[in-house]
C-alpha cells in the first residue's frame, strides 16, 4: 500500500501573517485521515504547528506516524524551525506517538468550571498597581521568568523572546486601566508587611464552543520570602471571585510541567488538564 499526503484545499493566510493548509492522508488514493499544518512568524523565524490530525480508517497501521512525519516535512519546506502540537488529555495514543517522534512535553493547559465564589482568608485584599512604572517593572520581571521557562522547555533564546514579545503591550494597551482585566497586589491587614503576591487575569480571552466566555490566569507571582504560606492559593481564589463577579464561569491557565508545586496547587483547587503542548526543533 502507498500512503501519501495531498492538499484538501488551497493555502489560506493566518491572522498572524502566516499560512495554513489542510491535508488528506491517502492510502492507495483512498482517504484514511487528515491533518492541518500552520506556519506563523516567530521573531525572525517561522514556527510550525500540526493540528486536526486524525486517522479515520485503519488505525494501528502507522498512518498517524506517516501523517506526523509528512506534516513536519511540509513545515520544513515552508521554512519552519520548530513545530508544536496541542494534544487533548483524552488522547493518550496521540501523546505516545508524539513522544515516539521526538516531541517533548513543554506545557500543560488546565481549566476549571466555576460554581460558587470561594471565601478568602480574613484580612486580605487586592490593591491596584500604584504607578505605571511599578506595573512595567513587574511585567518585565514576569516576562523574563516566562522566557526562562520557555528556554527550559526546548525553545531557543530567540524563539522564546519572540514568543513572549508583545504580550503585555497587546493585552494591556492602557496598562492597569485596560478594561476586562484584573491586575493587582495581594496585601494583608498590615500594609507595612508589603505585598504577598501579584495577579493578572484576562477576564475574557475568547468564547468557548458553547458560547460561554473563557477567562485566563496570565500571571501569578508570590515573592520568594512569602512562598509556602498559602498566598498562591489565595491569589487563585481571588481570580475565581473576580471572574464570577462579571459572570464568567470558565477559567484556564498554562503551567510548565516542571513547576510541580503550581500543578499540585491548581489540581487541589479543582483544575484539570485538558491539553498538553508538545514541541521539537526541526
Amino acid at each position: 500500500m502507498t500512503t501519501t499526503l495531498r492538499p484538501e484545499g488551497p493555502e489560506t493566510p493566518t491572522a498572524a501573517g502566516g499560512r495554513t493548509r489542510r491535508w488528506r492522508i491517502l492510502s492507495n488514493g483512498h482517504p484514511v485521515g487528515a491533518l492541518r499544518t500552520t506556519a506563523d512568524p516567530l521573531g525572525s523565524q517561522l514556527g510550525g504547528k500540526i493540528s486536526e490530525l486524525e486517522v479515520t480508517e485503519g488505525r494501528g497501521r502507522g498512518r498517524g506516524t506517516f501523517g506526523g512525519l509528512a506534516a513536519e516535512e511540509v513545515l520544513r519546506t515552508w521554512g519552519c524551525t520548530r513545530v508544536d502540537v496541542n494534544i487533548p488529555e483524552s488522547a493518550p495514543t496521540a501523546r505516545a506517538l508524539a513522544v515516539t517522534l521526538g516531541y517533548v512535553e513543554r506545557a500543560l493547559i488546565m481549566s476549571k468550571q466555576l460554581v460558587a465564589a470561594p471565601g478568602l482568608p480574613a484580612g486580605v485584599g487586592v490593591r491596584p498597581f500604584d504607578r505605571p512604572a511599578e506595573l512595567q517593572a513587574w511585567l518585565h520581571r514576569s516576562t523574563e521568568r516566562y522566557v526562562r521557562w520557555l528556554v527550559n522547555s526546548g525553545l531557543t533564546e530567540e524563539q522564546a523572546r519572540a514568543r513572549a514579545a508583545g504580550g503585555p503591550e497587546n493585552l494591556l494597551p492602557l496598562g492597569a486601566d485596560t478594561p476586562g482585566v484584573v491586575l493587582g497586589h495581594l496585601f494583608g491587614a498590615d500594609a507595612a508587611e508589603g505585598s504577598y503576591g501579584s495577579l493578572w487575569v484576562q477576564l475574557r480571552v475568547r468564547d468557548l464552543p458553547n458560547g460561554e466566555p473563557l477567562a485566563w490566569v496570565m500571571m501569578v507571582e508570590v515573592p520568594p520570602a512569602r512562598r509556602g504560606q498559602g498566598h498562591g492559593r489565595t491569589l487563585m481564589l481571588l481570580a475565581e471571585r473576580e471572574c464570577l463577579a462579571v459572570g464568567v464561569r470558565n477559567v484556564g491557565l498554562n503551567v510548565f510541567p516542571g513547576n510541580q508545586n503550581a500543578i499540585r496547587l491548581y489540581t487541589s483547587l479543582g483544575y484539570r488538564v485538558t491539553e498538553r503542548v508538545y514541541g521539537k526543533q526541526l
